[in-house]
């Protein structure tokens, strides 16, 4: 069977810190329908508003499976969340526990691993064939497609790219390290860098400096990135060093993994075209033997906030078809 008939639709869901988001997705790609609600605290009260939320879906609609898209460790086998910084999961068999209780096929996918996905079947990434993501926001979330195949590694955890060391003994990570990549590279650097210069030089921002001496936690990088929208000293040069840590973060991982296609996603990628030309400089210019190769494309992501919806509703549809038909529909790669 190839055609999904026995799946007409299925369910995505974002499982954030802050909110769940449930979207009813067609065989397309296209959100038909979307319910969100504040995300709970303790593991029954989760689970019981992901159940809640695809019942509310499921009374409108004819739902064949669903898929989770989960900002943490999942194992191999899509069905237990390993850990999950921002939830309360802990080697928690989340799949099977919610097909028990909905009656439909559940699959875990990391949240990055989902949006590539998505990407890859009907957005930015359409026609890749090995595709770097990577996911910019607070931190740096990353996904790998080889030859066509998300690559989850051994245990279900590859790749964190956002926490290869780029500066020995650089600027603390909560995952413990110093100098990771995102410390360098997300909408939190933004920020760290713009709190650095405005310590050397306040006068030559007096939109930052005003902003961050009346209250210094107020700096965000959506605010960094638009006073640099406005001309601002401090925040351009902001935006060139994420511009350069950017560039050098994907050549070094275009040097290990030589992908024909990178995707840039993730809130800091709405200011794309303040970094985004110099990024691809950087990357050029420090790529290895990159006068002897062909380069990477960089692309900025299409789907937006709805890439990991959609791409644990497709991958779910896939589960269901390979498990109907293993011959005709491949599972993606560990």
């Amino acid at each position: 069977m190839t055609g999904g008939e026995d799946v007409p639709l299925t369910v995505g869901i974002d499982v954030g810190g802050t909110n769940i988001r449930a979207s009813v997705v067609d065989g397309a790609g296209e959100v038909l329908d979307t319910v969100t609600a504040p995300t709970p605290h303790s593991a029954r009260a989760l689970e019981d508003g992901l159940a809640r939320a695809v019942r509310d879906l499921c009374s409108r609609h004819a739902i064949g499976a669903v898929g989770l898209a989960v900002a943490g460790f999942v194992d191999e086998d899509r069905a237990t969340v390993r850990f999950a910084p921002h939830l309360p999961w802990e080697d928690a068999p989340v799949a099977q526990r919610l097909t028990d209780r909905l009656g439909l096929p559940v699959i875990l996918e990391h949240d990055a691993n989902a949006a590539l996905w998505a990407e890859y079947r009907f957005g930015a990434a359409a026609g890749g064939r090995n595709v770097v993501l990577v996911a910019i926001g607070t931190g740096i979330g990353a996904a790998l497609l080889s030859n066509g195949q998300l690559y989850r590694g051994s245990f279900g955890v590859a790749p964190e790219l956002g926490h290869l060391q780029v500066v020995p003994n650089g600027r603390a990570c909560p995952c413990g390290k110093r100098g990771c990549w995102e410390r360098y590279c997300s909408g939190t650097a933004l920020v760290d860098t713009a709190i650095e210069l405005l310590a050397t030089d306040p006068q030559r921002s007096t939109v930052l400096a005003r902003e961050s001496g009346r209250d210094p936690g107020s700096l965000t990088g959506r605010r960094v990135a638009g006073a640099a929208q406005d001309g601002d000293p401090v925040a351009l040069d902001v935006m060139a060093d994420f511009a350069r840590w950017l560039g050098l973060g994907l050549a070094f991982v275009s040097d290990i993994f030589d992908p024909d296609l990178i995707v840039v996603a993730g809130g800091v990628s709405s200011s794309a075209p303040l970094f985004l030309d110099d990024a691809r400089e950087h990357y050029a210019a420090s790529i290895t033997g990159a006068r002897h190769r062909r380069l990477a494309r960089i692309r900025t992501a299409q789907l937006c906030e709805a890439a990991g919806m959609i791409g644990a509703a497709e991958l779910a549809r896939a589960a269901v078809l390979a498990q109907q038909d293993p011959v005709s529909v491949a599972p993606a790669r560990r």
